[in-house]
């Protein structure tokens, strides 16, 4: 436990709470976390509303991060957006956007069990009970995330743009690929065909935009919370979508195309039941084909920061080697059309 951060993190937990103390019993760094980092806190809260032993999450930036990941001030507001609007997210509960208490802005929110990590989740079928259940449960959550649209006051850092959603991110990667000093001639043919395909802009509403097996929780029973929403924005309902059931995201269970955990269609009549908007089937294909160029995009970036020494970090280095096996399925989803 490091003493410098316990102190800081106590007594704004403290001043937060409208409590007399609070003493952690534990403060570990959690596993994970590329991009932020989790701290587990047990605190033990004398006084105030919420005495007692309160089991927290503190989600800091990490030291570098990725340019198009939002801050914490930006993720508290989204996840507080989601809570309200009975998405299955851990209870958010206080912001600190300023540097002065840890040296880097962080939030507090519930800790919620169960386990996140991919691989496990895919190949131990005991985790989130009935699958069939769960890739439909996951597709209403979806839903409820997509019930959020704009304009809201609240969420008013999330950039609007006139152009349809899918040119929009064409138009990022492209810049972002021209100024890099590596050529990726796969992803400039992907771009290319992504361009000639674009679906026309729709109505738009709040995509969580990293919605996979990996960034949700569950337990033996089912789901317990939908994570990570850093990379969040108004876009095509169907770019969750795609993200969701593309390839890259199965790790491994290809025959499972609703995350590596289920069937497209429990996924998709998930998401019908609650939203009430029947799915573009044949569009989803389009998203998923872009979801396999965001993540070859992202994962250039993340290897980037260790190779510039901004970062030293195996697990960013690995990230980089990726890219060829990305830029094989969207050759794959592209051939002939």
């Amino acid at each position: 436990m490091n003493p410098e951060l316990s102190t800081a993190l106590q007594a704004f937990i403290a001043q937060q709470a409208g409590a007399a103390s609070v003493e952690f019993s534990e403060l570990r760094l959690l596993s994970g976390g590329a991009i932020q980092e989790n701290w587990l806190a047990i605190a033990r809260i004398e006084g105030g509303p919420l005495a007692g032993t309160q089991e927290l999450v503190v989600r800091a930036d990490s030291p570098t991060g990725v340019s198009v990941s939002h801050g914490r001030a930006q993720e508290f507001a989204l996840l507080r957006a989601a809570f309200a609007a009975g998405v299955t997210v851990p209870e958010p509960l206080w912001l600190c956007a300023e540097r002065e208490v840890i040296g880097r802005p962080f939030f507090v929110m519930r800790r919620v069990a169960g386990t996140a990590t991919g691989y496990q989740l895919v190949k131990d079928r005991s985790l989130g009970g009935d699958r069939a259940e769960l890739a439909r449960r996951l597709g209403a959550e979806l839903a409820r995330i997509h019930s959020i649209r704009p304009p809201r006051a609240d969420l008013d850092f999330l950039p609007s743009y006139a152009a349809a959603p899918a040119l929009h991110l064409i138009q990022q990667h492209r810049a972002y690929l021209d100024n890099h000093h590596t050529p990726h001639p796969v992803l400039e043919w992907g771009l290319r065909w992504l361009e000639r395909h674009v679906p026309p802009r729709g109505e738009l509403v709040l995509c969580h935009r990293d919605f996979r097996t990996g960034n949700y929780m569950v337990d033996d029973n089912g789901l317990t919370a939908i994570l990570d929403w850093e990379f969040a924005g108004w876009s095509d309902p169907l770019e969750d979508l795609g993200w969701f059931c593309a390839r890259c995201w199965r790790f491994g269970a290809d025959a499972l195309e609703a995350g590596g955990i289920g069937q497209r269609e429990d996924f998709y009549q998930g998401y019908e039941s609650v939203s009430g908007c029947p799915i573009d089937r044949a569009q989803v294909a389009y998203w998923e084909v872009m979801a396999h160029m965001n993540w070859a995009i992202i994962a250039i970036q993340q290897a980037e920061r260790h190779l510039s020494g901004e970062e030293d970090s195996l697990l960013l280095a690995l990230t980089g080697h990726i890219v060829p096996e990305l830029e094989y399925e969207i050759l794959r989803m592209t051939e002939g059309t």
